[in-house]
């Protein structure tokens, strides 16, 4: 009788697991398939590793931002990816993400590689609280970039710690110093990420760590 307990809780964990995951529906469309990288993207990537990919990256984020429950997120019922013959990368309006085919066909290296991370960096974008608009822009990449650093898909052009002009710089240099900071106060990323559903100020670093982000930034820079 206890084994048959155990089974069955084991299976309401499973459960609980799937719903976590199937709880937002993923829609991936090629909308440049005749194109060099609409191509590219079909033998290389593919509609169905990148829907598990949208999956997996929630996942990630949301055990990153320490998001336990739906209260902790936003209310997502759909992410949409399309592949779209456009300049650029990728960028994420509202909770659709929009990735180059042309940057699919340019890309020299393991694409299917490069193109995980990009996703893991615009997923954060569609979960992520940005202070009601009010937070620096590089901040807001920065810690989309940070998740793609903790997710271990770096590419080989960031800059290396320490490097960079600004804190809030933005991407890969704001991303190694919330890096830094992280490591000063395991969990700061998703304490900072919690304070600016509400709104944004500078002296949330100070709350969270006891130092300006200005002095932090020194001390990372030393």
């Amino acid at each position: 009788m206890a084994n048959r307990s155990s089974y069955f809780l084991s299976f309401l964990a499973i459960l609980a697991s799937l719903q976590l995951t199937i709880a937002v529906d993923y829609t991936v469309t090629n909308t440049a398939p005749s194109t060099p990288g609409g191509v590219r993207f079909t033998n290389d990537i593919g509609v169905e590793y990148t829907t598990q990919i949208l999956a997996t990256a929630s996942s990630f984020i949301w055990t990153t931002f320490q998001q336990n429950t739906e209260a902790d997120r936003k209310n997502v019922a759909r992410v949409s990816v399309f592949i779209d013959d456009m300049n650029g990368v990728a960028y994420t309006s509202n909770d659709e993400i929009h990735v180059s085919a042309s940057y699919i066909q340019g890309y020299s290296g393991d694409v299917r590689n490069e193109i995980t991370g990009v996703l893991y960096h615009e997923m954060v974008h569609v979960w992520q609280w940005n202070g009601n608009g009010q937070a620096p822009g590089g901040l807001v990449e920065g810690i989309a970039d940070y998740v793609r650093l903790k997710a271990g898909y770096v590419p080989s052009h960031w800059v290396q710690p320490g490097q960079g002009d600004r804190w809030d710089q933005g991407y890969d240099v704001t991303a190694r110093f919330l890096d830094y900071c992280n490591g000063l106060r395991d969990g700061f990323v998703a304490e900072l990420n919690k304070k600016m559903r509400g709104g944004y100020n500078n002296a949330f670093f100070v709350e969270l760590l006891g130092k300006t982000v200005d002095e932090l930034w020194a001390d990372y820079k030393s």
